[in-house]
């Protein structure tokens, strides 16, 4: 029995139809677009989603800012609360190296500033005075002159110079005399406050322009 073959398939039936060709490609080209759209739309999702959570993490870290009420008597660095009468708050190292350095406290501070002055002390540093003993007993019986205005100012377990220092940065009307290098630094950085030393053997004052007497 002869065996029949099937005939052979002509070149014209293996290719496509063009119109069925294109409608394929049109829709892989659908399929592509629609799976690209998911991953585009996956991606923005998981960005908005992190960033979401860093907005997040941002806003819990953010602590409240405690802003200092702005001084309406400071005309940018000037003090227009300053003038005569001036008030002095005197610091204990102050009253030592003005007796050291044989200076009489009133006269010497209305020599530099030209104008009537009135020293102050707090009870702070009327107490670190008491503490020093008789070492420091001729201090002690200047600081107590009645021509010196004492302030009932205490901070209860405070140092002497933190309570100038929060005393100052509260009312700025005063003048710090002191001769102690810390301090002063801590004084130059509140706004409008004079800072007073000794220097040559006599009183001069920072940040007072109107201090003609000052030696420069």
């Amino acid at each position: 029995m002869d065996h029949q073959f099937p005939p052979p398939i002509k070149t014209a039936d293996r290719v496509p139809h063009p119109e069925l060709f294109l409608s394929n490609q049109r829709s892989n080209r659908r399929v592509l677009c629609h799976a690209g759209n998911n991953r585009a739309n996956r991606s923005i999702h998981s960005q908005s989603t992190i960033s979401k959570q860093k907005a997040a993490k941002k806003a819990a870290n953010i602590k409240p800012r405690h802003v200092n009420q702005a001084i309406s008597a400071l005309f940018f660095q000037y003090n227009n609360q300053l003038g005569p009468p001036d008030h002095i708050l005197i610091d204990t190292n102050c009253i030592n190296f003005s007796i050291w350095n044989k200076m009489e406290i009133i006269r010497s501070m209305m020599d530099c500033v030209l104008a009537k002055c009135i020293p102050c002390i707090i009870n702070c540093i009327m107490g670190e005075l008491k503490k020093l003993g008789l070492k420091y007993k001729v201090v002690l019986g200047m600081a107590q002159d009645p021509r010196f205005e004492r302030i009932p100012y205490n901070c209860k377990g405070c140092y002497a110079n933190d309570c100038l220092v929060k005393m100052v940065t509260q009312w700025r009307c005063f003048i710090v005399a002191t001769c102690n290098k810390e301090l002063r630094g801590r004084i130059r950085k509140i706004p409008g406050v004079p800072c007073m030393y000794i220097s040559r053997h006599r009183y001069t004052v920072e940040r007072m322009p109107e201090a003609f007497g000052a030696p420069r």
